[in-house]
Protein backbone atom coordinates (compact mmCIF):
# COMPACT_ATOMS: atom_id res chain seq x y z
CA UNK A 1 0.00 0.00 0.00
CA UNK A 2 2.87 2.35 0.80
CA UNK A 3 4.36 1.87 -2.68
CA UNK A 4 0.96 2.35 -4.33
CA UNK A 5 0.37 5.57 -2.39
CA UNK A 6 3.87 6.78 -3.29
CA UNK A 7 3.31 6.12 -7.01
CA UNK A 8 -0.05 7.90 -6.96
CA UNK A 9 1.47 10.94 -5.26
CA UNK A 10 4.40 11.01 -7.70
CA UNK A 11 2.01 10.73 -10.64
CA UNK A 12 -0.20 13.51 -9.26
CA UNK A 13 2.78 15.82 -8.69
CA UNK A 14 4.09 15.12 -12.19
CA UNK A 15 0.70 15.78 -13.83
CA UNK A 16 0.37 19.06 -11.91
CA UNK A 17 3.86 20.06 -13.04
CA UNK A 18 3.04 19.25 -16.68
CA UNK A 19 -0.23 21.14 -16.48
CA UNK A 20 1.49 24.15 -14.92
CA UNK A 21 4.24 24.32 -17.56
CA UNK A 22 1.64 24.05 -20.33
CA UNK A 23 -0.51 26.71 -18.67
CA UNK A 24 2.36 29.19 -18.67
CA UNK A 25 3.50 28.34 -22.20
CA UNK A 26 0.11 28.57 -23.89
CA UNK A 27 -0.76 31.74 -22.00
CA UNK A 28 2.40 33.48 -23.18
CA UNK A 29 2.01 32.16 -26.75
CA UNK A 30 -1.50 33.53 -26.98
CA UNK A 31 -0.70 36.89 -25.41
CA UNK A 32 2.55 37.61 -27.24
CA UNK A 33 2.35 35.39 -30.37
CA UNK A 34 2.60 38.25 -32.86
CA UNK A 35 5.62 39.69 -31.03
CA UNK A 36 7.34 36.28 -31.15
CA UNK A 37 6.95 36.11 -34.91
CA UNK A 38 8.48 39.55 -35.31
CA UNK A 39 11.45 38.68 -33.07
CA UNK A 40 12.13 35.31 -34.68
CA UNK A 41 11.90 36.40 -38.32
CA UNK A 42 13.59 39.80 -38.52
CA UNK A 43 17.24 38.79 -37.98
CA UNK A 44 19.88 37.64 -40.47
CA UNK A 45 22.75 36.84 -38.07
CA UNK A 46 22.73 33.28 -36.72
CA UNK A 47 23.96 34.24 -33.25
CA UNK A 48 21.34 36.99 -32.99
CA UNK A 49 18.68 34.51 -34.10
CA UNK A 50 20.01 32.07 -31.50
CA UNK A 51 19.80 34.76 -28.83
CA UNK A 52 16.22 35.51 -29.83
CA UNK A 53 15.35 31.81 -29.58
CA UNK A 54 16.99 31.66 -26.15
CA UNK A 55 14.97 34.60 -24.83
CA UNK A 56 11.69 33.25 -26.15
CA UNK A 57 12.31 29.74 -24.80
CA UNK A 58 13.11 31.26 -21.39
CA UNK A 59 9.79 33.09 -21.47
CA UNK A 60 7.80 30.16 -22.87
CA UNK A 61 9.57 27.58 -20.65
CA UNK A 62 9.70 25.27 -23.66
CA UNK A 63 12.29 24.79 -26.39
CA UNK A 64 9.86 22.51 -28.25
CA UNK A 65 7.33 25.35 -28.60
CA UNK A 66 9.95 27.65 -30.14
CA UNK A 67 11.16 24.84 -32.42
CA UNK A 68 7.63 24.24 -33.73
CA UNK A 69 7.15 27.97 -34.30
CA UNK A 70 10.44 28.27 -36.21
CA UNK A 71 9.71 25.15 -38.25
CA UNK A 72 6.35 26.63 -39.20
CA UNK A 73 7.99 29.93 -40.18
CA UNK A 74 10.51 28.00 -42.29
CA UNK A 75 7.69 26.05 -43.96
CA UNK A 76 6.05 29.36 -44.84
CA UNK A 77 9.33 30.71 -46.26
CA UNK A 78 9.74 33.35 -43.54
CA UNK A 79 13.16 32.18 -42.26
CA UNK A 80 16.06 30.24 -43.76
CA UNK A 81 17.22 26.82 -42.59
CA UNK A 82 20.32 28.24 -40.90
CA UNK A 83 18.51 30.97 -38.97
CA UNK A 84 15.78 28.56 -37.88
CA UNK A 85 18.29 25.98 -36.63
CA UNK A 86 20.26 28.68 -34.79
CA UNK A 87 17.04 29.79 -33.10
CA UNK A 88 16.32 26.19 -32.08
CA UNK A 89 19.78 25.80 -30.53
CA UNK A 90 19.27 29.05 -28.65
CA UNK A 91 15.87 27.80 -27.48
CA UNK A 92 17.51 24.68 -26.01
CA UNK A 93 19.80 26.93 -23.98
CA UNK A 94 16.91 29.15 -22.93
CA UNK A 95 14.87 26.24 -21.58
CA UNK A 96 17.95 25.20 -19.55
CA UNK A 97 18.28 28.68 -18.05
CA UNK A 98 14.67 28.79 -16.85
CA UNK A 99 15.30 25.63 -14.82
CA UNK A 100 17.80 27.61 -12.75
CA UNK A 101 15.14 30.18 -11.88
CA UNK A 102 12.45 27.61 -11.08
CA UNK A 103 14.80 25.55 -8.90
CA UNK A 104 15.11 28.25 -6.23
CA UNK A 105 13.10 27.87 -3.04
CA UNK A 106 10.25 30.23 -3.82
CA UNK A 107 7.66 28.70 -1.53
CA UNK A 108 6.89 32.07 0.01
CA UNK A 109 5.70 33.25 -3.42
CA UNK A 110 3.09 30.54 -3.82
CA UNK A 111 0.19 32.23 -1.96
CA UNK A 112 1.00 35.61 -3.53
CA UNK A 113 1.01 34.22 -7.07
CA UNK A 114 -2.10 32.10 -6.48
CA UNK A 115 -4.03 35.07 -5.11
CA UNK A 116 -2.87 37.48 -7.83
CA UNK A 117 -3.32 35.04 -10.72
CA UNK A 118 -6.74 33.89 -9.50
CA UNK A 119 -7.95 37.46 -9.07
CA UNK A 120 -6.78 38.51 -12.56
CA UNK A 121 -8.26 35.42 -14.19
CA UNK A 122 -11.63 35.37 -12.42
CA UNK A 123 -12.41 39.05 -11.91
CA UNK A 124 -11.62 40.47 -15.35
CA UNK A 125 -13.65 40.08 -18.53
CA UNK A 126 -10.78 41.29 -20.75
CA UNK A 127 -9.00 38.47 -22.59
CA UNK A 128 -5.49 39.93 -22.24
CA UNK A 129 -5.83 40.43 -18.49
CA UNK A 130 -7.17 36.89 -18.08
CA UNK A 131 -4.15 35.57 -20.00
CA UNK A 132 -1.80 37.38 -17.61
CA UNK A 133 -3.71 35.75 -14.74
CA UNK A 134 -3.32 32.38 -16.46
CA UNK A 135 0.45 32.85 -16.71
CA UNK A 136 0.78 33.86 -13.04
CA UNK A 137 -1.35 30.89 -11.95
CA UNK A 138 0.83 28.56 -14.05
CA UNK A 139 4.00 29.77 -12.32
CA UNK A 140 2.34 29.30 -8.92
CA UNK A 141 1.28 25.75 -9.85
CA UNK A 142 4.86 24.93 -10.89
CA UNK A 143 6.08 25.91 -7.42
CA UNK A 144 3.26 23.97 -5.75
CA UNK A 145 3.95 20.83 -7.84
CA UNK A 146 7.66 20.88 -6.98
CA UNK A 147 6.86 21.16 -3.28
CA UNK A 148 4.32 18.34 -3.69
CA UNK A 149 7.03 16.21 -5.34
CA UNK A 150 9.49 16.83 -2.51
CA UNK A 151 6.88 15.94 0.11
CA UNK A 152 5.89 12.75 -1.75
CA UNK A 153 9.45 11.42 -2.02
CA UNK A 154 10.70 12.46 1.42
CA UNK A 155 9.02 9.67 3.51
CA UNK A 156 10.50 6.80 1.48
CA UNK A 157 14.07 8.05 1.07
CA UNK A 158 15.22 5.60 3.73
CA UNK A 159 13.18 2.64 2.42
CA UNK A 160 14.73 -0.26 0.51
CA UNK A 161 12.60 0.47 -2.59
CA UNK A 162 14.00 3.82 -3.71
CA UNK A 163 17.69 3.15 -2.97
CA UNK A 164 17.47 -0.05 -5.04
CA UNK A 165 16.16 1.85 -8.08
CA UNK A 166 18.64 4.70 -7.53
CA UNK A 167 21.53 2.26 -7.27
CA UNK A 168 20.51 0.50 -10.47
CA UNK A 169 20.32 3.79 -12.39
CA UNK A 170 23.70 4.86 -11.01
CA UNK A 171 25.41 1.61 -12.06
CA UNK A 172 23.72 1.32 -15.47
CA UNK A 173 24.15 4.82 -16.85
CA UNK A 174 22.93 3.89 -20.35
CA UNK A 175 19.60 2.63 -18.95
CA UNK A 176 19.28 5.88 -16.97
CA UNK A 177 19.99 7.77 -20.21
CA UNK A 178 17.17 5.92 -22.02
CA UNK A 179 14.79 6.42 -19.07
CA UNK A 180 15.46 10.17 -19.14
CA UNK A 181 14.84 10.31 -22.91
CA UNK A 182 11.58 8.38 -22.64
CA UNK A 183 10.35 10.51 -19.73
CA UNK A 184 11.05 13.76 -21.58
CA UNK A 185 9.25 12.55 -24.71
CA UNK A 186 6.26 11.06 -22.88
CA UNK A 187 5.88 14.15 -20.68
CA UNK A 188 6.42 16.38 -23.76
CA UNK A 189 8.44 18.76 -21.59
CA UNK A 190 12.18 18.72 -20.89
CA UNK A 191 11.67 21.49 -18.31
CA UNK A 192 9.26 19.37 -16.27
CA UNK A 193 11.45 16.25 -16.59
CA UNK A 194 14.66 17.98 -15.55
CA UNK A 195 12.98 19.87 -12.71
CA UNK A 196 11.79 16.52 -11.39
CA UNK A 197 15.30 15.05 -11.65
CA UNK A 198 16.83 18.08 -9.94
CA UNK A 199 14.28 17.86 -7.11
CA UNK A 200 15.04 14.16 -6.56
CA UNK A 201 18.78 14.84 -6.51
CA UNK A 202 18.38 17.82 -4.15
CA UNK A 203 16.61 15.74 -1.50
CA UNK A 204 19.03 12.81 -1.91
CA UNK A 205 16.48 10.42 -3.42
CA UNK A 206 18.84 9.56 -6.30
CA UNK A 207 22.62 10.13 -6.58
CA UNK A 208 24.16 12.86 -8.69
CA UNK A 209 25.60 10.41 -11.24
CA UNK A 210 22.18 8.87 -11.96
CA UNK A 211 20.61 12.32 -12.14
CA UNK A 212 23.22 13.45 -14.68
CA UNK A 213 22.50 10.46 -16.92
CA UNK A 214 18.77 11.12 -16.67
CA UNK A 215 19.25 14.79 -17.59
CA UNK A 216 21.42 13.97 -20.59
CA UNK A 217 18.76 11.51 -21.72
CA UNK A 218 16.11 14.21 -21.28
CA UNK A 219 18.09 16.38 -23.71
CA UNK A 220 17.84 13.60 -26.27
CA UNK A 221 14.15 12.92 -25.60
CA UNK A 222 13.14 16.58 -25.80
CA UNK A 223 14.72 16.80 -29.26
CA UNK A 224 12.25 14.14 -30.46
CA UNK A 225 9.21 16.21 -29.35
CA UNK A 226 9.26 18.79 -32.20
CA UNK A 227 9.98 15.99 -34.70
CA UNK A 228 6.73 14.35 -33.65
CA UNK A 229 4.78 17.62 -33.63
CA UNK A 230 5.95 18.64 -37.13
CA UNK A 231 5.66 15.21 -38.74
CA UNK A 232 2.99 16.42 -41.22
CA UNK A 233 5.07 19.26 -42.67
CA UNK A 234 7.14 19.16 -45.82
CA UNK A 235 10.50 17.39 -45.87
CA UNK A 236 12.36 20.71 -46.16
CA UNK A 237 10.76 22.05 -42.97
CA UNK A 238 11.23 18.80 -41.03
CA UNK A 239 14.99 18.93 -41.63
CA UNK A 240 15.28 21.63 -38.94
CA UNK A 241 14.14 19.56 -35.90
CA UNK A 242 16.02 16.53 -37.28
CA UNK A 243 19.22 18.59 -37.50
CA UNK A 244 18.68 19.69 -33.89
CA UNK A 245 18.25 16.04 -32.85
CA UNK A 246 21.46 15.11 -34.68
CA UNK A 247 23.45 17.85 -32.93
CA UNK A 248 21.89 17.66 -29.48
CA UNK A 249 21.47 13.87 -29.36
CA UNK A 250 25.00 13.06 -30.48
CA UNK A 251 26.44 15.62 -28.05
CA UNK A 252 24.41 14.14 -25.18
CA UNK A 253 25.58 10.61 -26.01
CA UNK A 254 29.23 11.72 -26.26
CA UNK A 255 29.04 13.52 -22.90
CA UNK A 256 27.30 10.53 -21.27
CA UNK A 257 30.08 8.17 -22.32
CA UNK A 258 32.89 10.65 -21.57
CA UNK A 259 31.69 11.45 -18.06
CA UNK A 260 30.95 7.88 -17.03
CA UNK A 261 34.05 6.30 -18.58
CA UNK A 262 36.36 8.95 -17.11
CA UNK A 263 34.51 9.06 -13.77
CA UNK A 264 34.37 12.86 -13.89
CA UNK A 265 31.23 13.14 -11.75
CA UNK A 266 33.11 14.57 -8.78
CA UNK A 267 34.70 17.24 -10.99
CA UNK A 268 31.20 18.42 -11.97
CA UNK A 269 30.12 18.74 -8.34
CA UNK A 270 30.99 22.43 -8.06
CA UNK A 271 28.15 23.14 -5.60
CA UNK A 272 25.31 21.16 -4.04
CA UNK A 273 24.13 18.11 -5.94
CA UNK A 274 20.97 19.75 -7.31
CA UNK A 275 22.70 22.99 -8.26
CA UNK A 276 25.59 21.10 -9.87
CA UNK A 277 23.11 19.14 -11.97
CA UNK A 278 21.51 22.38 -13.20
CA UNK A 279 24.91 23.89 -14.01
CA UNK A 280 25.92 20.75 -15.90
CA UNK A 281 22.70 20.95 -17.93
CA UNK A 282 23.24 24.65 -18.71
CA UNK A 283 26.91 24.04 -19.54
CA UNK A 284 26.01 21.23 -21.92
CA UNK A 285 23.49 23.32 -23.86
CA UNK A 286 25.75 26.39 -23.84
CA UNK A 287 28.59 24.32 -25.31
CA UNK A 288 26.36 22.93 -28.07
CA UNK A 289 25.04 26.43 -28.83
CA UNK A 290 28.48 28.07 -29.02
CA UNK A 291 30.13 25.30 -31.05
CA UNK A 292 27.28 24.65 -33.49
CA UNK A 293 25.65 28.04 -34.14
CA UNK A 294 28.48 29.29 -36.33
CA UNK A 295 28.15 26.26 -38.61
CA UNK A 296 24.36 25.87 -38.94
CA UNK A 297 24.32 27.10 -42.55
CA UNK A 298 26.76 24.34 -43.48
CA UNK A 299 24.33 21.70 -42.23
CA UNK A 300 21.65 22.44 -44.81
CA UNK A 301 23.29 20.41 -47.56
CA UNK A 302 24.06 17.33 -45.39
CA UNK A 303 20.49 17.35 -44.06
CA UNK A 304 19.17 17.54 -47.63
CA UNK A 305 21.19 14.39 -48.38
CA UNK A 306 20.00 12.63 -45.22
CA UNK A 307 16.36 13.67 -45.76
CA UNK A 308 15.95 13.98 -49.53
CA UNK A 309 12.72 14.90 -51.20
CA UNK A 310 10.70 11.79 -52.09
CA UNK A 311 11.12 10.67 -55.67
CA UNK A 312 7.45 11.36 -56.29
CA UNK A 313 7.98 14.96 -55.25
CA UNK A 314 11.04 15.21 -57.50
CA UNK A 315 8.95 14.04 -60.44
CA UNK A 316 6.44 16.74 -59.60
CA UNK A 317 9.16 19.32 -60.07
CA UNK A 318 9.98 17.79 -63.43
CA UNK A 319 6.34 18.23 -64.42
CA UNK A 320 6.30 21.87 -63.44
CA UNK A 321 6.68 22.95 -67.04
CA UNK A 322 3.66 20.91 -68.08
CA UNK A 323 1.24 23.65 -66.96
CA UNK A 324 0.30 21.69 -63.84
CA UNK A 325 -0.23 23.32 -60.47
CA UNK A 326 2.93 24.53 -58.65
CA UNK A 327 1.74 22.19 -55.90
CA UNK A 328 2.47 19.30 -58.22
CA UNK A 329 0.54 16.23 -59.25
CA UNK A 330 -1.34 14.75 -56.25
CA UNK A 331 -1.53 11.32 -57.89
CA UNK A 332 2.27 11.10 -57.90
CA UNK A 333 2.42 10.70 -54.11
CA UNK A 334 0.32 9.38 -51.26
CA UNK A 335 -2.63 11.15 -49.72
CA UNK A 336 -0.65 12.20 -46.63
CA UNK A 337 2.06 13.85 -48.74
CA UNK A 338 -0.57 15.62 -50.83
CA UNK A 339 -2.36 16.89 -47.72
CA UNK A 340 0.96 18.12 -46.33
CA UNK A 341 1.55 20.05 -49.57
CA UNK A 342 -1.85 21.74 -49.24
CA UNK A 343 -1.14 22.71 -45.63
CA UNK A 344 2.19 24.18 -46.71
CA UNK A 345 0.45 26.27 -49.36
CA UNK A 346 -2.14 27.40 -46.80
CA UNK A 347 0.64 28.47 -44.43
CA UNK A 348 1.97 30.67 -47.21
CA UNK A 349 -1.52 32.07 -47.82
CA UNK A 350 -1.93 32.97 -44.12
CA UNK A 351 1.46 34.67 -44.17
CA UNK A 352 0.59 36.55 -47.39
CA UNK A 353 -2.70 37.84 -45.95
CA UNK A 354 -0.89 38.89 -42.79
CA UNK A 355 1.65 40.83 -44.86
CA UNK A 356 -1.27 42.61 -46.52
CA UNK A 357 -3.07 43.40 -43.27
CA UNK A 358 -0.08 44.49 -41.17
CA UNK A 359 0.57 47.86 -42.95
CA UNK A 360 -3.04 48.61 -43.93
CA UNK A 361 -3.56 51.33 -41.32
CA UNK A 362 -0.54 53.17 -42.72
CA UNK A 363 -2.59 53.70 -45.89
CA UNK A 364 -5.28 55.37 -43.76
CA UNK A 365 -2.68 57.87 -42.50
CA UNK A 366 -0.87 58.53 -45.79
CA UNK A 367 -2.29 58.71 -49.30
CA UNK A 368 0.15 56.27 -50.92
CA UNK A 369 -1.02 54.93 -54.28
CA UNK A 370 2.09 52.74 -54.61
CA UNK A 371 1.29 51.00 -51.32
CA UNK A 372 -2.28 50.37 -52.47
CA UNK A 373 -1.04 48.97 -55.80
CA UNK A 374 1.29 46.66 -53.89
CA UNK A 375 -1.65 45.37 -51.84
CA UNK A 376 -3.63 44.67 -55.03
CA UNK A 377 -0.68 42.69 -56.44
CA UNK A 378 -0.40 40.70 -53.22
CA UNK A 379 -4.12 39.96 -53.37
CA UNK A 380 -3.70 38.62 -56.91
CA UNK A 381 -1.09 36.18 -55.56
CA UNK A 382 -3.54 35.05 -52.85
CA UNK A 383 -6.21 34.53 -55.52
CA UNK A 384 -3.75 32.49 -57.60
CA UNK A 385 -2.89 30.35 -54.56
CA UNK A 386 -6.59 29.59 -54.02
CA UNK A 387 -6.96 28.55 -57.67
CA UNK A 388 -3.98 26.20 -57.45
CA UNK A 389 -5.21 24.64 -54.19
CA UNK A 390 -8.64 24.02 -55.74
CA UNK A 391 -7.11 22.36 -58.81
CA UNK A 392 -4.71 20.30 -56.73
CA UNK A 393 -7.40 18.97 -54.38
CA UNK A 394 -9.77 18.30 -57.30
CA UNK A 395 -7.11 16.04 -58.88
CA UNK A 396 -6.44 14.08 -55.68
CA UNK A 397 -7.41 10.42 -56.36
CA UNK A 398 -10.41 9.79 -54.09
CA UNK A 399 -10.09 6.02 -54.48
CA UNK A 400 -6.82 6.16 -52.49
CA UNK A 401 -8.29 8.30 -49.69
CA UNK A 402 -10.46 7.37 -46.71
CA UNK A 403 -13.48 9.41 -45.62
CA UNK A 404 -11.53 11.34 -42.99
CA UNK A 405 -8.90 12.41 -45.55
CA UNK A 406 -11.57 13.46 -48.06
CA UNK A 407 -13.33 15.52 -45.40
CA UNK A 408 -10.04 17.09 -44.27
CA UNK A 409 -9.14 18.00 -47.87
CA UNK A 410 -12.54 19.64 -48.32
CA UNK A 411 -12.00 21.59 -45.09
CA UNK A 412 -8.61 22.85 -46.28
CA UNK A 413 -10.17 24.12 -49.52
CA UNK A 414 -12.89 25.87 -47.55
CA UNK A 415 -10.25 27.59 -45.42
CA UNK A 416 -8.37 28.64 -48.55
CA UNK A 417 -11.61 30.27 -49.74
CA UNK A 418 -11.87 32.11 -46.41
CA UNK A 419 -8.28 33.31 -46.72
CA UNK A 420 -8.96 34.62 -50.22
CA UNK A 421 -11.98 36.48 -48.82
CA UNK A 422 -9.77 37.91 -46.05
CA UNK A 423 -7.38 39.21 -48.70
CA UNK A 424 -10.31 40.85 -50.50
CA UNK A 425 -11.32 42.60 -47.28
CA UNK A 426 -7.91 44.29 -47.18
CA UNK A 427 -7.39 44.96 -50.90
CA UNK A 428 -10.95 46.05 -51.71
CA UNK A 429 -12.88 47.25 -48.69
CA UNK A 430 -10.14 48.72 -46.51
CA UNK A 431 -8.17 50.34 -49.33
CA UNK A 432 -11.38 51.84 -50.72
CA UNK A 433 -12.25 53.22 -47.28
CA UNK A 434 -8.76 54.71 -46.99
CA UNK A 435 -9.08 56.36 -50.41
CA UNK A 436 -12.46 57.88 -49.44
CA UNK A 437 -10.88 59.22 -46.25
CA UNK A 438 -8.18 61.02 -48.20
CA UNK A 439 -10.58 62.26 -50.88
CA UNK A 440 -12.95 63.74 -48.28
CA UNK A 441 -10.05 64.94 -46.08
CA UNK A 442 -11.72 63.29 -43.10
CA UNK A 443 -9.93 62.64 -39.83
CA UNK A 444 -10.58 60.15 -37.07
CA UNK A 445 -10.83 61.36 -33.49
CA UNK A 446 -7.82 60.50 -31.31
CA UNK A 447 -9.85 57.99 -29.29
CA UNK A 448 -11.44 56.49 -32.41
CA UNK A 449 -8.05 55.98 -34.05
CA UNK A 450 -6.71 54.33 -30.87
CA UNK A 451 -9.67 51.93 -30.90
CA UNK A 452 -8.89 50.96 -34.49
CA UNK A 453 -5.16 50.45 -33.83
CA UNK A 454 -5.90 48.33 -30.72
CA UNK A 455 -8.27 46.16 -32.76
CA UNK A 456 -5.66 45.89 -35.53
CA UNK A 457 -3.00 44.70 -33.02
CA UNK A 458 -5.39 42.14 -31.52
CA UNK A 459 -6.19 40.67 -34.93
CA UNK A 460 -2.50 40.44 -35.85
CA UNK A 461 -1.96 38.08 -32.90
CA UNK A 462 -4.44 35.61 -34.42
CA UNK A 463 -2.33 34.97 -37.51
CA UNK A 464 0.31 33.14 -35.45
CA UNK A 465 -2.42 31.09 -33.78
CA UNK A 466 -3.92 30.19 -37.15
CA UNK A 467 -0.53 29.01 -38.45
CA UNK A 468 -0.02 26.90 -35.34
CA UNK A 469 -3.45 25.29 -35.71
CA UNK A 470 -2.65 24.48 -39.34
CA UNK A 471 0.64 22.91 -38.28
CA UNK A 472 -0.40 20.65 -35.41
CA UNK A 473 -4.22 20.78 -35.00
CA UNK A 474 -3.69 22.25 -31.53
CA UNK A 475 -6.96 22.16 -29.57
CA UNK A 476 -5.96 24.93 -27.16
CA UNK A 477 -4.94 27.29 -29.95
CA UNK A 478 -8.15 26.49 -31.82
CA UNK A 479 -10.17 27.40 -28.71
CA UNK A 480 -8.12 30.57 -28.35
CA UNK A 481 -8.87 31.59 -31.94
CA UNK A 482 -12.60 31.27 -31.28
CA UNK A 483 -12.28 33.14 -27.99
CA UNK A 484 -10.32 35.86 -29.78
CA UNK A 485 -13.18 36.09 -32.27
CA UNK A 486 -15.50 36.90 -29.36
CA UNK A 487 -12.94 39.43 -28.09
CA UNK A 488 -12.76 41.11 -31.51
CA UNK A 489 -16.56 41.31 -31.57
CA UNK A 490 -16.55 42.87 -28.09
CA UNK A 491 -13.89 45.42 -29.04
CA UNK A 492 -15.76 46.26 -32.24
CA UNK A 493 -19.04 46.62 -30.35
CA UNK A 494 -17.45 48.80 -27.66
CA UNK A 495 -15.82 51.00 -30.30
CA UNK A 496 -19.12 51.41 -32.12
CA UNK A 497 -20.89 52.44 -28.92
CA UNK A 498 -18.08 54.84 -27.98
CA UNK A 499 -18.23 56.33 -31.49
CA UNK A 500 -21.98 56.93 -31.21
CA UNK A 501 -21.45 58.64 -27.86
CA UNK A 502 -18.87 60.93 -29.46
CA UNK A 503 -21.44 61.78 -32.11
CA UNK A 504 -23.94 62.64 -29.38
CA UNK A 505 -21.38 64.97 -27.82
CA UNK A 506 -20.94 66.68 -31.20
CA UNK A 507 -17.25 65.91 -31.86
CA UNK A 508 -16.43 67.28 -35.33
CA UNK A 509 -13.93 64.56 -36.30
CA UNK A 510 -16.42 61.85 -35.40
CA UNK A 511 -19.06 63.39 -37.71
CA UNK A 512 -16.57 63.62 -40.58
CA UNK A 513 -15.33 60.04 -40.26
CA UNK A 514 -18.44 58.28 -38.94
CA UNK A 515 -19.10 56.02 -41.94
CA UNK A 516 -15.37 55.36 -42.38
CA UNK A 517 -14.95 54.35 -38.74
CA UNK A 518 -17.91 51.97 -38.78
CA UNK A 519 -16.93 50.43 -42.12
CA UNK A 520 -13.38 49.81 -40.89
CA UNK A 521 -14.73 48.11 -37.77
CA UNK A 522 -16.93 45.84 -39.89
CA UNK A 523 -14.05 45.03 -42.25
CA UNK A 524 -11.67 44.10 -39.43
CA UNK A 525 -14.30 41.98 -37.73
CA UNK A 526 -15.07 40.13 -40.99
CA UNK A 527 -11.37 39.59 -41.71
CA UNK A 528 -10.78 38.06 -38.29
CA UNK A 529 -13.76 35.76 -38.80
CA UNK A 530 -12.14 34.42 -41.97
CA UNK A 531 -8.78 33.86 -40.24
CA UNK A 532 -10.36 32.11 -37.24
CA UNK A 533 -12.34 29.71 -39.45
CA UNK A 534 -9.48 27.18 -39.33
CA UNK A 535 -10.37 26.43 -35.70
CA UNK A 536 -13.92 25.19 -36.20
CA UNK A 537 -13.30 21.77 -37.85
CA UNK A 538 -11.04 20.81 -34.91
CA UNK A 539 -13.54 22.03 -32.32
CA UNK A 540 -16.50 20.39 -34.07
CA UNK A 541 -14.65 17.09 -34.18
CA UNK A 542 -14.07 17.12 -30.41
CA UNK A 543 -17.52 18.46 -29.53
CA UNK A 544 -16.13 21.77 -28.30
CA UNK A 545 -18.68 23.83 -30.28
CA UNK A 546 -22.30 23.16 -31.22
CA UNK A 547 -23.63 22.85 -34.75
CA UNK A 548 -25.85 25.89 -34.09
CA UNK A 549 -25.41 28.83 -31.76
CA UNK A 550 -28.85 30.32 -32.51
CA UNK A 551 -30.04 30.80 -28.93
CA UNK A 552 -26.70 32.20 -27.84
CA UNK A 553 -26.56 34.60 -30.78
CA UNK A 554 -30.16 35.77 -30.21
CA UNK A 555 -29.40 36.51 -26.57
CA UNK A 556 -26.23 38.41 -27.52
CA UNK A 557 -28.03 40.45 -30.16
CA UNK A 558 -30.79 41.29 -27.69
CA UNK A 559 -28.18 42.47 -25.20
CA UNK A 560 -26.47 44.59 -27.87
CA UNK A 561 -29.76 46.23 -28.85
Amino acid sequence: MAIAGFLIEIFAATMLLLFAVRLVRTGIERRFGALFQSILTRHSNTFVAGGAGMVLATILQSSAAVTVLLTGFAAAGMVTFGLALAGVLGADLGSALIIQVLSYDLGWLQPVLLALGGWLYLKSDRANVRLIGRIVLGIAFILVSLQFLRDAVDPIRESAFLPAIAGYLENDYFSAFIVGAVLAFVMHSSVATILMCVTLVQIGAIPFAAGLSLVLGANLGSAFIPIWLTRDLTIAARRIPWANLLLRGSAALVMLIAVNVSGAHEALMVAGAGQSLILAHIGFNLTVFVLATGFVNWMERPMALLLPEPKAEASVMDQFTDALSPLGDPSASGANVAMSSVRHELLQMVTQVERMFRPVLDIYEQDDSDAISALWQQDERVNAQLTEIRRFVARMPRQNMNKAQIKAARGLVEYAIRLEAAGDVVSNRMTRTAQIKHTERAEFSAQGWKELTDLHATILESFSLARHVLLVDDMDCARRLVLDKAEVKRMSRDSRKAHLKRLERGQTESFQSSDLHLETLRAMRDLHGHIAAVAYPILYKSGQVLETRLVMEMEKNAADD
